[in-house]
């Protein structure tokens, strides 16, 4: 059953999974400091974007039997106790090692790679402190995806290592072996009505 948000649960204080798991569903939701936040939904571009790379990764990921893709509505627990959401994400089978199905609640600990694609409403700071706690918490590899630049931010600690263009790709590295997808891809136009 779901719960509804009001002042007492909008209040800093210790929430379980559980509680987590049955907020309301239509927003999307981040536990930081014992403080919800309605992270909220995205724009058709955002969506797309995100959408268009976890379906490539999923695909990719099964097809080499390498681990398991994420959207942006999986909640991972960080060593801090908040729990994150990035846009996409990815763990190898070697954290996922036991399992036969993946559970139903939350992962404990960031994903092998975080995605975040920028909305208007991020700030700078907003985007640090997500990309620190995941390097804290086991992330190797942050991809941060700005589309009004069509650039993407690649991280192998909380500072950037490589800026990509759309002439680049991004690369899977040693996390996801072999992935590769061109940022024109990624970042291209519609091209339904090309040939009518």
């Amino acid at each position: 059953m779901a719960i509804a948000l009001d002042e007492t649960i909008s209040e800093k204080r210790n929430w379980t999974d559980e509680e987590f798991m049955a907020l309301p569903d239509g927003d999307r939701y981040e536990l930081v400091n014992g403080e919800l936040i309605i992270v909220g939904n995205s724009g058709m571009e955002h969506g797309n974007l995100g959408a268009f790379l976890c379906g490539l990764l999923e695909i990719y990921a099964r097809r080499n039997k390498l681990g398991s893709t994420f959207d942006s509505s999986t909640a991972f627990t960080m060593k801090t106790g908040n729990k994150r959401s990035p846009d996409v994400s990815f763990v190898a089978k070697d954290r996922l090692r036991g399992l036969k199905k993946l559970p139903k609640g939350f992962f404990q600990g960031a994903p092998d790679l975080a995605v975040e694609i920028i909305s208007p409403s991020n700030t700078f700071d907003e985007i640090h402190t997500k990309i620190v706690e995941y390097f804290d918490s086991g992330s190797k590899l942050v991809w941060v995806i700005h589309p009004d630049e069509e650039s993407v931010l690649v991280y192998h600690k909380p500072q950037p290592d490589k800026l990509l263009q759309r002439s680049d790709s991004l690369d899977g590295e040693t996390i996801i072996p072999g992935f590769t997808v061109p940022l024109a891809e990624l970042f291209a136009d519609l091209d339904f009505f090309a040939n009518d």
